[in-house]
């Protein structure tokens, strides 16, 4: 399975990334992968290179690139319960310079650099997020709906806030089919029953499920929220969806 590192261009300088995609010599659908909080690790680039293994040229960009390349901060092997809380509150300033205006700005740069590979074919693309890459994920398939045809988010984070700016506010423009898994404890029935008519006014196709005996996270193997089965079951909702909107198969 053939993997690169690249450096995309971007309004505000360089952002690394990571690439995996078949070694057929073909043109195959693209998929920009948001990574969760913790960032580009081997637990992500496994999840592409096994995407990649079902036909798909798969771009894993460094979401925290304005601060160095990844890994911006130092990460143990297995993310567990005692060490969580200080990783998390090392990448919380990061994620809070996030801002929507550069989530933006990068899904430009991304989704042009994505399309402009010669290993990508023709044609409109997938956007799939973890946790905080679930956001940036319906962020992106928002604003670009021309390109956009599949959008997939897995224990999601922040999809529904206060914000004037939240994620959820924009989800009209949506031209993609959605699926969203869900941890038991990652929205609640309020929360979700909003994100429902959300998806509801913009008129696609979308499922939104809750994966039993979950918790945030269940689909990275690095953390002790790992689920096997969840994770299973997050790829038999991804990969029909992607072949659905992708292959037209």
């Amino acid at each position: 399975m053939p993997t690169k590192t690249l450096q995309i261009p971007t309004t505000d300088g360089q952002a690394d990334a990571f690439a995996a995609f078949p070694d057929r010599g073909e043109r195959h659908p693209g998929v920009l992968l948001y990574t969760d909080a913790f960032g580009v690790r081997p637990e992500l680039e496994e999840k592409a290179r096994e995407l990649a293994e079902h036909g798909y040229y798969v771009l894993v960009p460094n979401l925290y690139y304005r601060h160095g390349p990844a890994p911006v901060i130092e990460l143990p092997e297995h993310i567990g319960e005692e060490i969580r809380p200080e990783v998390i509150g090392r990448l919380m300033p990061l994620v809070e310079a996030h801002t929507t205006e550069r989530v933006l700005r990068d899904a430009n740069a991304y989704l042009r650099f994505l399309t402009a590979q010669p290993e990508v074919s023709a044609g409109p693309v997938g956007v799939i997020g973890y946790c905080i890459g679930a956001a940036l994920a319906m962020r992106t398939a928002t604003a670009h709906p021309d390109q956009v045809a599949a959008v997939a988010g897995f224990h999601p984070g922040f999809l529904v806030t206060d914000a004037p700016d939240s994620p959820h506010r924009r989800v009209p423009a949506l031209t993609a089919q959605v699926h969203l898994g869900l941890a038991e404890n990652d929205m609640t029935p309020e929360t979700i029953s909003e994100l429902d008519q959300a998806l509801d006014a913009a008129g696609v196709g979308y499922t939104i499920e809750i994966y039993p005996g979950t918790i945030h996270g269940f689909t990275m193997s690095d953390t002790d929220a790992f689920n096997p089965s969840a994770l299973q079951c997050h790829w038999d909702r991804l990969l029909p969806l992607l072949d659905r909107a992708l292959t037209n198969s």
